[in-house]
């Protein structure tokens, strides 16, 4: 006897084997019970989910020699030959095939008139039905609609969007939905063990996840390793057999960007290209266990899935769940997905992958705009899983906190936050000129400078965010007998709220430093007064303040250069 495939010789026979699809075998039980049996079935949802199955059964249930009946025999000459698709009242037609109005005509339309040779009801099963042909659709419209009470149609499609709306308003239409993995490695499970083969729980996993949610693809795939494997089946088998992402290299290379080992990364992804592994679906591994991580940061009720979290995989998720942000894995799905996109079209997917994991490093340092003004009103120091104890820079001026801490190189590792002070001269008896740097200093004599330095120091030793990023913004800082004057640009408007809000902290810690009274002034930058700047001075003050802006800084750090002047644009 020739060899049957698994998926034909596991074809479900009546509508409890159907898996999956309890709604649409429980709908059309009680309407075969209740005797309420419609002229037309659309049946609709993705490949290799039951529809065409469900079709059949329905036309044995409606021709048993015992129907109609839920339950057919199986055994009678019209459940026999249905199920081996001879019958002569059940016409099987391929929508791609006979996609012409000819052959609609010929094959349905004529032969309506004809009673069934034998059967109860002659039934119609189109196949692949969306792509009949426009014509042909409007042909089958009155058929449809008012045909025969000894004839049914049965339709399947797997994009209900492309039949017209005048035929599915004269049909039921059922939608079958993809099959979930746990009720795929089940029903390979039952399959193994009745055909005697012995497989791993983890080679199932894999073999279920391979299906995408199709029975007949995964019962397709279990075939296929059946005959590179034998009757002893490992994830080894599977994963070679199907170019399978193992999953153990995928933690590995998470594993790295969670460490932030860069040069791993480039390592595993040699071991992705030498494994032969499609880089595509390497991408969709990764964002697959990201998406698994955030349902676990969110339920940790679903470590005891095992299609979210298998058995052989539960320590390690448990371990890189407690290493990721949402945030982080949000961020991450999305670059990842952008990554399988760009690989589709690139002459060098590994070098997309390898940024595209690099990029995900990086994206980790990103701090939520929430957590930085938490910090400025309690000082609480801005850390991330991985980052190190450096202070972040500064922001940029007009108070917006910055998005992004970058790790110092080694020429800002002394200071997080560039703070150059550039003194204005002043002659005798007149107004002081203005600053020409951010933060410049204006003093009245030693001893008020002395007394700047101890509290500048102290509040940048003891609050190093409110410092960093309000207090060295200021445009001018004056210490005048008991009285502090900040200064801010007209764009630091939010500076100058958050500043006012620790005005009380401020004085009290620079009445303890002068053993007397300190009270704190905010104020804004007079225009007037920067109109009135010479030109040369003004544009020094510019310069001055590029220079001491973070993001030029941290350009100049990374490409060597000098700015010779600057223009406004």
């Amino acid at each position: 006897m020739p060899y049957q495939v698994i998926a034909r010789k596991w074809r479900p026979k009546k509508f409890d084997d159907v898996v999956g699809q309890r709604g649409v075998t429980q709908t059309l039980r009680n309407a075969i019970e209740s005797e309420r049996i419609a002229q037309a079935f659309i049946f609709a949802g993705p490949r290799g989910v039951g529809k065409t199955t469900t079709a059949r059964i329905l036309a044995r249930a409606l021709n048993c020699v015992k129907g109609p009946t839920p339950d057919p025999c199986g055994k009678c000459e019209p459940c026999l030959e249905i199920a081996e698709g001879r019958d002569l009242d059940v016409h099987e037609l391929d929508g791609a095939t006979h996609t012409g109005i000819d052959n609609v005509r010929e094959v349905i339309i004529e032969g309506l008139a004809m009673m069934p040779a034998r059967d109860r009801y002659k039934v119609f099963l189109i196949d692949e039905f969306h792509q009949l042909s426009k014509s042909s659709f409007n042909a089958l419209l009155k058929s449809i609609e008012e045909p025969p009470p000894y004839v049914v149609f049965m339709m399947a499609t797997t994009e209900l969007e492309k039949v017209p709306d005048t035929v599915l308003s004269r049909s039921q239409v059922f939608e079958f939905r993809s099959i979930g993995v746990s009720k795929i490695a089940d029903q390979l499970r039952r399959i193994a063990k009745v055909e005697k083969i012995d497989i791993d729980a983890s080679a199932l996993a894999l073999l279920a996840r391979s299906g995408e949610g199709s029975m007949r693809d995964a019962q397709t795939a279990l075939d296929q390793v059946l005959a590179f494997g034998g009757e002893h089946i490992t994830a080894e088998d599977v994963s070679t057999v199907l170019g399978l992402v193992g999953r153990d290299l995928v933690l590995d290379t998470i594993e790295a960007v969670a460490d932030e080992r860069a040069a791993d990364l480039f390592q595993l992804s040699g071991q992705f290209v030498e494994a032969g592994y499609d880089l595509r679906q390497v991408c969709r591994e990764l964002s697959r266990v990201c998406r698994d991580l955030l349902v676990l940061a969110i339920d940790v009720s679903r470590f005891e899935d095992p299609e979210i979290a298998p058995e052989g995989d539960r320590d390690r998720l448990r371990a890189l769940v407690q290493r990721f942000s949402r945030e982080d894995l949000m961020r991450a799905f999305d670059v990842l997905s952008r990554a399988e996109a760009d690989l589709r079209r690139s002459s060098q997917p590994r070098y997309h992958l390898e940024m595209a994991l690099l990029r995900w490093i990086h994206l980790r340092h990103l701090v939520p705009l929430a957590e930085v003004i938490e910090g400025l009103k309690s000082d609480t120091p801005i850390k991330r899983t991985g980052d190190s104890d450096t202070p972040p820079r500064a922001p940029l001026s007009g108070g917006s906190a910055p998005a992004m801490r970058s790790r110092p190189s080694a020429k800002s590792q002394v200071k997080a936050v560039p703070h150059r002070v550039a003194q204005a001269k002043t002659k005798p008896g007149k107004a002081e000129s203005p600053p020409t740097g951010r933060a410049a200093d204006t003093l009245s004599n030693g001893g008020e400078k002395d007394l700047k330095s101890a509290c500048m120091a102290k509040l940048q030793r003891t609050r190093k965010v409110l410092y960093g990023t309000v207090i060295a913004q200021a445009r001018r800082i004056v210490f005048d007998g008991d009285r502090i004057t900040f200064t801010f640009g007209t764009n630091q408007k939010t500076l100058q709220d958050q500043l006012k809000d620790q005005c009380s902290w401020v004085e009290k810690t620079a009445s303890e430093i002068a053993g007397k009274k300190m009270r704190v002034v905010v104020e804004q930058e007079n225009v007037d007064e920067l109109v009135s700047t010479s030109p040369l001075v003004a544009n020094e003050s510019r310069k001055a303040e590029v220079m001491d802006d973070p993001t030029v800084q941290a350009m100049l750090d990374v490409l060597p250069g000098e700015i010779r002047d600057i223009e406004k644009a």
